[in-house]
């Protein structure tokens, strides 16, 4: 585990090897972070079989998050492929200084997930909709 210099925010060392094990062994779909004191740590573990509606609903309405998202899509050339979406989940309904500490702490915490392939900031549901995942990932 390493203090971020910048926010003073550590990651705890389960928070990466879970985000490995969503990329090189898929065995989430989603990954829920949530920030308690001066950690990072993960919140909640989306099972390969659950959905991107079943992730949406996990995000708490009224409170900061980071999420990952193994999303699977086939392409216009018909080829099956993945992109992980970083997704810095910031509800306008969520408390100022929460927004203050997700905001800066999120880069310093995105570089320790190495593999993430699109980021996304949402402030409500309307703007991680499937039709702007799967905009984005193509």
């Amino acid at each position: 585990m390493q203090a971020n210099s910048g926010s003073g925010m550590a990651v705890e060392d389960d928070c990466k090897l879970k985000f490995l094990e969503l990329k090189s062994k898929r065995n989430y779909r989603f990954i829920i972070f949530k920030i308690e004191g001066q950690h990072v740590v993960v919140e909640k573990l989306g099972e390969p079989e659950q959905t991107y509606d079943d992730f949406a609903a996990a995000l708490p309405s009224d409170e900061c998050r980071y999420a990952v998202f193994d999303f699977d899509f086939i392409t216009t050339e018909k080829c099956q492929k993945s992109k992980i979406f970083f997704i810095a989940w910031s509800p306008d309904t969520s408390m100022v200084r929460m927004k203050m500490v997700y905001a800066s702490s999120k880069d310093r915490f995105k570089r320790e997930l190495d593999g993430i392939q699109v980021e996304l900031q949402a402030t409500d549901p309307s703007e991680m909709s499937m039709d702007i995942i799967k905009a984005r990932a193509l």
